[in-house]
């Protein structure tokens, strides 16, 4: 069974995507930590970077796995008032949530 999964940063829920891991190339990586969830991503300081810490107090972060024959399964991580920093000098964008949802979305119900 092959496994996909896409990386994406929102403003907002329905708001501007800045990195979408499927139409870009990012290296990222996702660790549980006392705080949540921390995201590292290798990326240059450009544009997109100034505005992701610009709206630091307003991003979402999606993990989306998508499985042969199964529906896709998405992770909603609320960032809240946790830290977004970047380093200039390991040119390393860090992301902390605290906390997240899980749900498949032909599941879900709104009542």
């Amino acid at each position: 069974m092959r496994l996909k999964e896409t990386f994406l940063v929102k403003h907002a829920v329905g708001g501007r995507t800045f990195i979408d891991s499927s139409k870009q190339d990012v290296v990222y990586h996702v660790e549980k930590v006392e705080a949540g969830w921390m995201f590292s991503l290798n990326v240059p300081f450009d544009a997109v970077v100034e505005d992701i810490l610009n709206w630091k107090d307003e991003l979402n972060v999606f993990l989306f796995h998508e499985s042969e024959g199964e529906p896709t399964k998405k992770t909603w991580f609320y960032v809240k008032d946790n830290p977004v920093k970047y380093d200039h000098e390991n040119h390393c964008l860090t992301i902390v949530a605290e906390a997240h949802i899980e749900y498949v979305p032909e599941r879900f119900r709104a009542s």
